[in-house]
């Protein structure tokens, strides 16, 4: 199945939507969908059946939230194996006949993954085991993981799989209008991780219609080395008469799925509002095309959470910045020792906001537990830099400790032919699916001639090649020795690059060894930088804060002919190299400014220590609360909404916001003087039928940090409960929140009920993933995108005299 799904030469097309299509067939609302099938199983067999009858080449199991997190939000605790497995008996009942392939479905659990939220990673792989062992015990042909909304989540969907049975895995992640996921992953990012953990197709569902979805297609082409998967919505979803319709009809739909045919898609269905009339359109339209076989742009890279960082000859030097290493540094270290981080998260912060393009992990110093503190180290510098992570460490159990729970694709630093290594770090950096640095090094001498080298670099990539790694999975270091030592070492390396960049490796030096023992150092080492890029170098381990080693690098870039029309060299200079205003770290920061940092970086562990530092320094707690963490928050909104922060980067902020105002709150109370400004309330709710309440839970958190009363009524509630507290709380404001399409009519009646109830005045606020600005005008409430959307919003109607009616 594995070949079939590698080897398309048409269009493999699976099924349309289950949730549309059951409400129509009288799914009521609120039930949850996979228990009440099995108690009409007749229902989703007709509906599957229409969809063999339209043409689906494939069908899914409707086992979407049949996992043990989920079905517990309805009082179901056990059965998850025995509910997946009928589900998935049903679909077989009718694959069988039309010899259909039959594929095990996997949705989110409804979480969020730590640091973002509070669901362990390893509990998620636990929960996704669950589903993945009783679909594959059930016969299904593949596993489709979709929806996915975080990368993370994603990854442990796909390691569950991975680890408990051999069944093909398709990977679908849900993109945003902005094309990004809601914790802010690019397409990009999302296929170069996703592909390199062992997903045999990738691609996106849901969200948006067919037409929306061409961009991220075309961009995750450009890393796709496995086929693609397309499954749209039929549009963007409306209220009409009270009751949720997408307006794409069949033929529009299939005409754009054609297009995304042509983009490189080769797996086509339906989401949310397709129906076997789409299908059958899609069936007619591309059912005999011919698929693109994989033909990635950019065929060696690595990921983080957020962005994708390719490596490719001729294009501009990549940056692996050094600094986060504890020899040498007696603060850092003591800091590891003692389970603290604050060191670490400056540095990394500094030296992305310095021209870093990756961050090199070490926590390698004597009495520190590497297999313990490398993950948190690893967690906790990818929690405040967007840059991709080179994992460094002898060690190979700290190192697959650390990939594993990676949000990305690492580099790791550094693999060589000694015999107690390679045998161990090659089998790991392929489960996790890591690029790794190759050093020439053996259980012998130091190889000081570049044929040495260069028989080494043969040695080890040969090995490399039984685990699946190809060329374009590693990246040769030249072995930088001191020349102050010996002055042919320069040379040999340069020799080493030349070879290397001959023979289709990508190159890297660790730079500062070159000057080893000698004055001028960083000029040395600029000097030698320019030479290596000169003979085909693609990375240096070296520090980006060094004035001279940057200039370097993009006047190399430059000359090379790397750098077309000398764009970033003039955009570095003019810039004079910083990335995102407002997080430049300050040496001298007094304790105000020190918690705003802490604030914008989202520093939850030490605010407190912050807080109450400032406060021993003589700060005002009104000021520090007025003056620095409110202002600081927004910055975080700004930050936010200009797409330089995404969704766990609020939230971390929000929460550590949190910290820091409960210490303030007391003493803000206590002062003589200071009466408590009249706060606004704003009662919060998922509606009935929804248990979807992530967005939910950040906007209420937001809204706390900004002076708002918060009621949160929770999730799947009923109309009257949100009309009596709102009375009770006499509420200005009430956010109603609707992540389901079905769910949406449930904010109309909610909204009726209101204002029939006696409260006309009240402000709604309507959000969520299938809202939008027209579905709310048409309910004559406002609309809130999120969060900081949230407390503009209301910061406009209450506090800036905005009067905008509704």
């Amino acid at each position: 199945m594995r070949k079939t799904l590698l080897s398309l030469k048409k269009p493999l097309l699976l099924d349309g939507a289950m949730g549309t299509e059951l409400h129509k067939a009288g799914l009521p609302e609120g039930e949850c969908p996979e228990l009440w099938m099995l108690a009409h199983p007749e229902t989703p067999r007709k509906i599957q059946q229409a969809y063999a009858e339209a043409g689906s080449g494939a069908l899914l199991v409707p086992s979407f939230g049949a996992n043990r997190l989920k079905l517990a939000e309805f009082g179901v605790k056990g059965g998850t194996a025995e509910t997946n497995r009928r589900l998935a008996e049903i679909t077989i009942s009718v694959a069988k006949h039309g010899k259909l392939l039959v594929g095990g479905d996997i949705g989110p659990t409804g979480k969020m993954i730590e640091p973002a939220g509070d669901l362990p990673f390893e509990t998620a792989v636990e929960v996704f085991k669950e589903q993945a062992v009783a679909l594959a015990d059930a016969g299904v042909d593949f596993i489709m993981i979709e929806t996915m909304m975080d990368i993370q989540e994603a990854r442990a969907a796909l390691i569950a799989v991975r680890e408990s049975c051999g069944l093909p895995v398709i990977v679908s992640m849900t993109f945003s209008e902005s094309d990004r996921t809601l914790s802010g992953t690019t397409p990009a990012a999302a296929v170069v991780t996703l592909q390199s953990l062992g997903a045999d197709v990738v691609g996106a569902n849901c969200s948006m219609g067919p037409d929306l979805l061409l961009p991220v297609v075309r961009e995750m082409r450009k890393f796709a080395k496995v086929p693609m998967v397309v499954k749209p919505n039929a549009g963007l979803p409306k209220l009409v008469d009270g009751e949720t319709v997408f307006g794409m009809d069949a033929g529009t739909f299939a005409n754009f799925a054609e297009k995304l045919v042509l983009e490189g898609a080769s797996v086509v269905g339906g989401c949310c509002g397709s129906t076997p009339g789409h299908i059958k359109a899609l069936s007619d339209k591309i059912g005999r095309m011919k698929v693109l076989p994989p033909s990635p742009l950019f065929a060696s890279a690595v990921s983080s959470s957020r962005a994708a960082l390719p490596f490719e000859f001729g294009r501009p030097l990549r940056i692996i910045g050094e600094r986060i290493n504890p020899t040498g540094k007696k603060t850092f270290k003591q800091e590891l020792l003692s389970g603290s981080f604050k060191e670490l998260r400056k540095m990394a912060v500094e030296q992305e906001m310095k021209g870093a393009d990756l961050l090199d992990v070490n926590v390698g110093a004597p009495g520190c537990d590497e297999k313990k503190l490398l993950p948190m180290a690893v967690a906790e510098t990818a929690s405040v830099s967007s840059l991709p992570l080179c994992i460094d460490s002898p060690d190979p159990e700290a190192v697959g400790a650390a990939l594993r729970t990676y949000p990305g694709r690492a580099l790791i630093n550094s693999i060589s032919f000694e015999s107690k290594k390679i045998s161990r770090l090659l089998p790991t950096a392929a489960k996790y699916g890591a690029m790794f640095i190759l050093l020439p090094l053996g259980d012998g001498s130091l190889p000081e001639d570049s044929e040495d080298r260069i028989s080494m670099v043969r040695k080890i990539a040969a090995e490399a090649e039984k685990y699946g790694f190809t060329k374009d999975d590693i990246i040769v270091d030249g072995l930088v020795l001191t020349v102050s030592a010996n002055p042919r070492a320069p040379s040999e390396t340069l020799k080493t690059i030349r070879w290397a960049s001959e023979n289709g490796y990508r190159t890297l030096i660790g730079l500062s060894n070159v000057s080893f023992g000698l004055p001028a150092r960083e000029k040395i080492n600029a000097s030698f930088l320019s030479m290596a890029v000169a003979d085909g170098l693609c990375a240096a381990i070296a520090n980006p804060g060094s004035d001279d080693i940057m200039s370097a690098k993009f006047a190399a870039d430059a000359l090379c002919g790397r750098d077309e029309s000398c764009a970033e060299l003039v955009a570095r200079f003019q810039t004079s190299g910083a990335k995102t205003p407002g997080l430049e770290v300050k040496a001298d920061a007094g304790p105000a400014e020190a918690l705003r940092q802490a604030v914008l970086k989202g520093d939850r562990k030490h605010i407190v220590d912050f807080v109450r530092s400032a406060l021993a320094a003589g700060c005002d707690p009104s000021s520090l609360a007025d003056g620095t963490i409110i202002p600081a928050i927004r910055e975080v909104g700004e930050l936010y909404s200009r797409k330089i922060y995404f969704m766990p980067q609020l939230i971390m902020s929000a929460e550590a916001v949190k910290k820091a105002l409960d210490v303030l709150d007391p003493l803000l109370a206590a002062a003589p003087g200071k009466a408590q400004a009249a706060r606004k309330t704003v009662v919060l709710a998922t509606v009935k039928g929804d248990i979807h309440d992530i967005g939910k839970n950040i906007v209420a958190l937001v809204l706390k940090n900004h002076g708002y009363e918060v009621v949160d009524l929770g999730k799947d509630v009923e109309p009257g409960r949100i009309l009596e507290e709102a009375r009770r709380a006499k509420a200005d404001a009430i956010g109603l929140s609707a992540l389901m399409t079905t769910t949406m009519p449930a904010m109309k009646r909610t909204i009726e009920a209101c204002r029939g109830g006696g409260l006309p005045d009240v402000k709604f606020i309507l959000g969520g993933a299938v809202v939008d600005e027209e579905f709310a005008e048409s309910l004559d409430a406002f609309y809130a995108k999120d969060a900081v959307g949230a407390v503009a919003l209301l910061d406009s109607i209450f506090h800036k005299d905005k009067k905008k009616g509704k």
